[in-house]
């Protein structure tokens, strides 16, 4: 735990009004009650070790962030209750600011409010209500909460604080999706200090979204900003921390770690000073260290790492598992897909099976065998040619004489489906299905084959971006054998099989499904700067004809702003946008 360090009275200047504020982001877990109180209480009681005065939680804390259709169940509003009578029964001579959801006495609205309570020595003093629903990509709050009516700002000894939550902050006046912005209302009262809880999801162009958006808020309104965040990950969604406090000419005067818990105390007094730890450094790599050709200028790589590592730690953490299987091909993707969840799970949780055919080359079983012991990660080789034969023999009435082709290649890739879920179910493990967006998007997958899995691992990184994250994995010594990212790309299912026999190369696929996908560019848009117009209508349909595919695909661990899944919510038969 780090505190700060103390506001210094010059000779001539009387000892100046003190609040100290701990900011506390914590990796809750929905409707783990129990869990998620006692890591609030407990954090109250360090937070009075450092003679704090007020301790911030983030958004919805209590229940975890996003409960969704948990908060049709009043049972689950009920926890909530008595998990907030625990936690006011912590609160003496100390405050705190805690979020969950509140019932809606009025008799008209949603049944519910997403709130804060303003808890001050065993008081409830006040309760604050989200103003800002956000019912876009993931978030869906509109379907369960009511808007807040009034706004008021928190009394605490003697100053005004305006507290907001997550969304509130990011409306300036100008959101096409809300009538007016909260803090315009809160300036009424004329606060000192702004603070907002949130449960803010990481993507790899949120960083600077953030920093922007705080900056902005504390130069219009002229008052320093405490922002406090969530981290860890809930499903596909993951949420990096980093909580910020800006001064109120917007500039960085404290930041707590990035997808890691932290707890920090600050002072802040009545001159607008804001006393500080040492800046924690989120880990970073330089455009240097990775070939700026393989990947966007926006994507953070060493973030996504980071990022990829959270989901699925958590993932396993919060469903009850720690043991990983993973289908290990000798390719890029496999390849880092194993070495992301060794770093996770711990390299003696993660299995990884072999499954050489007859279409396997060599040098891709030693390569995945290499990259196994480089892991120091239990591996078994399963030839899959007896298997195989047995299916196409049973098959022959129907095949009969008719040749070689797709189906005959998926049977290969559902063999090895089958193989690994008889592993997975016999043995109590999650197989990590490891395909790429390039793949999702286009449809280069096989149903109930390589789309299997619990959980994709690199599902919302284009082949682009697992390259770059190879080099990543890689800065230090060679984990990914070097011949595994140097070669060709390939699914083995036929002989001399190349991925770019069917697709286009990758750096000109994922710049078409980049504009597509993450900016909404209809195809005449993407078509005014790329040359291959032919090419471009390709791509494209082949995203709109797989949607069906990709609608039976497992969760994917969010690391963009526009995942699959969730928030991208596509007809199955919608017509081809032309």
């Amino acid at each position: 735990m780090l505190t700060s360090t103390s506001c210094q009275a010059t000779v001539d200047y009387e000892p100046c009004f003190v609040m100290k504020i701990t900011l506390v982001q914590q990796n809750y877990h929905i409707g783990n009650f129990q869990s998620n109180t006692g890591k609030i209480i407990s954090a109250i009681e360090t937070a009075k070790i450092d003679g704090a005065d007020l301790v911030v939680f983030s958004e919805l804390c209590v229940c975890g962030y996003p409960p969704r259709d948990f908060l049709y169940f009043s049972d689950f509003i009920n926890s909530c209750e008595l998990a907030l009578q625990q936690i006011k029964e912590a609160t003496k001579d100390i405050a705190v600011l805690v979020g969950l959801p509140r019932k809606n006495e009025a008799s008209k609205g949603k049944p519910l409010f997403n709130s804060v309570y303003f808890i001050e020595n065993q008081i409830i003093k006040a309760t604050i209500d989200k103003t800002c629903l956000p019912t876009y990509d993931v978030f869906d709050e509109d379907r369960y909460f009511e808007q807040a009516n009034e706004w008021n700002v928190v009394s605490f000894k003697g100053k005004k604080i305006a507290v907001t939550i997550c969304e509130d902050i990011w409306n300036m006046g100008n959101h096409p999706l809300y009538n007016f912005c909260p803090m315009d209302k809160l300036m009424v009262h004329q606060p000192d200090l702004m603070i907002n809880l949130s449960a803010s999801p990481f993507d790899y162009t949120h960083d600077s979204d953030r920093h922007a958006i705080l900056k902005a808020n504390a130069l219009k309104y002229g008052i320093p900003i405490f922002y406090c965040n969530t981290v860890g990950s809930q499903t596909e969604i993951v949420f990096d921390g980093h909580s910020l406090v800006m001064d109120a000419q917007g500039n960085l005067r404290g930041k707590l770690n990035s997808f890691k818990e932290d707890l920090q105390t600050f002072e802040w007094d009545d001159e607008g000073n804001i006393c500080h730890p040492v800046l924690l450094e989120a880990s970073k790599i330089s455009d240097e260290q990775c070939d700026p050709a393989t990947f966007h200028p926006e994507w953070n790589i060493a973030s996504v790492h980071d990022a990829i590592v959270t989901g699925i730690k958590d993932y396993f953490t919060k469903m009850g598992f720690n043991k990983a299987l993973i289908g290990s091909s000798g390719g890029i993707d496999s390849a880092v897909t194993l070495a992301l969840a060794a770093k996770a799970l711990g390299s003696e949780n993660v299995l990884s099976v072999l499954m050489p055919s007859a279409f396997s080359s060599d040098h891709s079983v030693a390569d995945a065998v290499r990259l196994s012991e480089n892991l120091e990660s239990k591996y078994h080789v399963i030839p899959i040619n007896e298997v195989y034969d047995a299916f196409l023999n049973a098959l022959n009435p129907l095949f009969k004489e008719l040749p070689f082709g797709l189906a005959e290649e998926n049977l290969q890739s559902r063999t090895r489906g089958n193989l690994l879920m008889g592993i997975a179910n016999k043995h109590g493990y999650i197989l990590l299905n490891t395909s790429n967006k390039s793949e999702l998007a286009t449809g280069y997958g096989t149903l109930y084959g390589d789309m299997a899995g619990g959980i994709s691992v690199l599902g919302d990184c284009y082949k682009t971006q697992v390259y770059a994250l190879a080099k990543f994995i890689n800065r230090n010594k060679e984990i990914i054998p070097s011949s595994i990212i140097e070669k060709a790309p390939s699914a083995e299912l036929r002989p001399n099989q190349k991925d770019a026999d069917s697709l286009p190369e990758y750096h000109l696929l994922d710049e078409i499904l980049y504009q597509y996908i993450e900016h909404h560019k209809s195809p005449n848009e993407i078509k005014k700067t790329n040359n291959d117009a032919g090419l471009v209508d390709k791509v494209l349909k082949l995203v709109n004809t797989n949607e069906y595919k990709r609608n039976q695909f497992c969760p994917i661990i969010r690391i963009s702003p526009k995942s699959f899944g969730l928030g991208r919510r596509m007809p199955i038969v919608g017509k081809y946008l032309s």
